[in-house]
């Protein structure tokens, strides 16, 4: 049986800041979709599943839709609407914010909405894992899905699964151009790599096997593309199926256990260690460091068994511990890259470009330096050349331009004059003839 699993998150309003959505939006998300899951098969769906992670709620949803269907996409949609008016008689903070069209189009890409969904045969004990993360960007996974798939060292599997050894195909997405690559695992690894130390513009979208088998969807969208300005960060989800040819359920959980540094937390702007959380966390004011929670699912003609808290054992506590002693680190440097991002990539950069005016109003040229005498000594007038001229017939052409001296008319006198002109005052050899 043919089942599609899609997984839709949006931040559309938070208690006291971004921190974790109110009763009342979670309610009014249910209100909307649990009505479409019905036995009599007349609903939308299967099932669902409705959580969140920091401030954005989850829907995650079965069907036999297909990707991108309008109908299941639009369902989402107005559960996020009916959120958003809550939010807003709730007075909650950033009511809406990832809702940045005015009205549905047919599909939730591209209007604000993170989205990961697949089609697949389902297997007769079918597992899967969603990681849903906060206060970062859709790069954030790239660290863990390579660990997942390339790195031995992390995962087993890649080495004793016979279907793993193989290889796998990694799609990665230029967030910026809205292009996609496939790359082939193993002769491609080191494009793949060179494309992951960049993970503000080049972003695993997919994971497939050799005979493509769906093993990873995970949203990319970036919001500042979308909204032209700042209006929160991506904040990714992913769907990761597990176990026989797929990576372990356990080997795909311990991809996050080094928190590594991710782009995010408070303003966007800042580098921080991704955290690992129990499900339903809200987002930690201690500087919005980026968390992921890990729901592991198992599935049956579409019905779901779960989640079971993938991050909520004891070990995970210590993995925490960790985070948290690389985020006070890396927020002791305060406003200094690495721990804020680079001006490009500021969530804020509207405000930080305001400040670099006031800095570049205040820019002079250094006492001393060629820009300072050139501004201070303006060259003389002198005809057009190409290049600079010393046969002596040029240089009784040049005279009219040197300056006056007590004997003009000493060849020895004047030859230093134009010397001193040209590497002085003279300006650049003009182009225009070429």
């Amino acid at each position: 049986m043919k089942i599609t699993v899609t997984v839709i998150k949006a931040d559309v309003g938070g208690i006291g800041g971004h921190t974790r959505p109110s009763d009342g939006l979670l309610n009014a998300v249910r209100n909307i979709i649990k009505p479409q899951v019905r036995k009599d098969e007349k609903g939308l769906l299967i099932d669902s599943y409705i959580g969140y992670c920091g401030d954005d709620i989850h829907i995650v949803m079965t069907h036999t839709k297909g990707i991108n269907n309008s109908a299941i996409h639009g369902l989402a949609w107005r559960a996020f609407e009916a959120a958003t008016k809550v939010a807003k008689n709730e007075g909650l903070y950033g009511a809406g914010q990832d809702l940045l069209k005015d009205s549905f189009s047919g599909n939730v890409k591209g209007m604000g909405p993170g989205v990961a969904e697949m089609t697949f045969e389902e297997r007769p004990n079918e597992a899967f894992t969603i990681y849903a993360a906060d206060k970062t960007e859709p790069g954030a996974f790239n660290y863990p899905f390579y660990r997942m798939f390339v790195d031995t060292l992390t995962n087993t599997g890649l080495i004793i699964n016979k279907n793993l050894a193989r290889g796998v195909r990694i799609n990665v997405m230029d967030v910026e151009k809205g292009k996609i690559a496939q790359l082939e695992m193993w002769q491609d690894k080191p494009t793949l790599e060179a494309a992951l130390m960049y993970p503000g513009r080049y972003v695993v979208s997919s994971v497939y096997t050799k005979d493509n088998q769906p093993i990873l969807s995970a949203s990319t969208d970036r919001l500042h593309n979308i909204a032209g300005k700042y209006v929160g960060k991506d904040d990714p989800i992913c769907i990761i199926r597990t176990q026989k040819d797929f990576p372990a359920t356990e080997e795909a959980g311990a991809a996050f256990g080094n928190p590594h540094l991710v782009a995010g937390n408070t303003r966007g702007s800042h580098h921080m260690p991704l955290m690992p959380v129990k499900i339903n966390s809200p987002a930690s004011i201690n500087y919005a460091i980026p968390i992921v929670s890990a729901l592991v699912f198992s599935m049956h003609n579409g019905r779901l068994v779960g989640p079971v808290d993938g991050f909520g054992s004891v070990d995970w506590d210590y993995i925490r511990t960790i985070a948290v002693k690389r985020a006070l680190a890396i927020r002791s440097q305060g406003f200094v890259h690495p721990a804020t991002l680079v001006p490009d990539e500021l969530e804020y950069a509207e405000g930080y470009r305001a400040r670099m005016s006031v800095l570049w109003s205040k820019m002079r040229p250094i006492p001393g330096s060629k820009g300072s005498q050139n501004k201070q000594q303006k060259p003389q007038p002198q005809k057009q050349q190409t290049r600079p001229q010393h046969s002596q017939k040029q240089t009784q052409k040049a005279k009219p331009t040197i300056p006056k001296t007590k004997k003009p008319s000493t060849p020895r006198k004047s030859k230093p004059v134009e010397t001193k002109t040209s590497t002085e005052q003279k300006p650049k050899p003009v182009t225009e003839s070429k």
